[in-house]
């Protein structure tokens, strides 16, 4: 019932957002203005499309958004959607194959690993996917540009917080308000990465 009765999913329908996720990216960059005509933006773990839908929106025709997730995706206007694994590396090289050499202004990732119901499991996954995550970032972003990730709250946080600030000159948190009250997800923002 929870997930029926929920404001920003019946405003992800009203308004033809592919998910409640859209909100949380959208509230986000009305924040840090993250988005921006033109940039070349990296969607890791896209499906359904609401990040993806909400940056391909922004950038605009000017701008390339490359999306890639292990579950198939309904296309998206201005929007290349590779369906892989990232954590392979077929997924990655098909990822570098779209960019054709571009830097990367934003990396987005929403990923979440296939639940297990254990929480220390789920989470040591999770951390393994989102170091992944910030090694790309770290690679593939051009200087001073700009990484945002969905963590949880656990075991392997704070170290990966450290990582995170090893790479950026500033790393912030952000919990929108589209994020339900009692989720452990919280939003690692970093802004700027350091130059080697």
């Amino acid at each position: 019932m929870q997930h029926v009765n929920d404001p920003y999913v019946k405003r992800a329908t009203a308004e033809g957002m592919r998910s409640r996720a859209a909100y949380k990216l959208q509230q986000i960059n009305e924040k840090d203005h993250l988005l921006k005509p033109g940039m070349v933006v990296v969607d890791l773990g896209a499906t359904p499309g609401g990040w993806s839908q909400v940056a391909g929106r922004i950038v605009g025709p000017a701008g390339r958004v490359i999306a890639i997730d292990l579950l198939e995706m309904t296309g998206l206007a201005g929007v290349t959607f590779i369906r892989g694994d990232f954590s392979a590396d077929a997924g990655l090289a098909a990822v570098e194959l779209a960019l054709a050499g571009a830097r990367v202004d934003l990396v987005l990732s929403d990923m979440a690993p296939n639940i297990s119901g254990i929480a220390q499991v789920d989470q040591a996954r999770l951390i393994g996917l989102v170091e992944l995550a910030l090694d790309f970032a770290a690679k593939h972003l051009k200087p001073q540009g700009n990484f945002l990730v969905k963590v949880f709250h656990g075991a392997g946080f704070d170290d990966f917080v450290t990582a995170m600030r090893a790479v950026f000159v500033q790393v912030q948190t952000r919990k929108p308000d589209a994020s339900r009250k009692g989720s452990r997800e919280v939003y690692l923002l970093g802004k700027g990465l350091k130059q080697a």
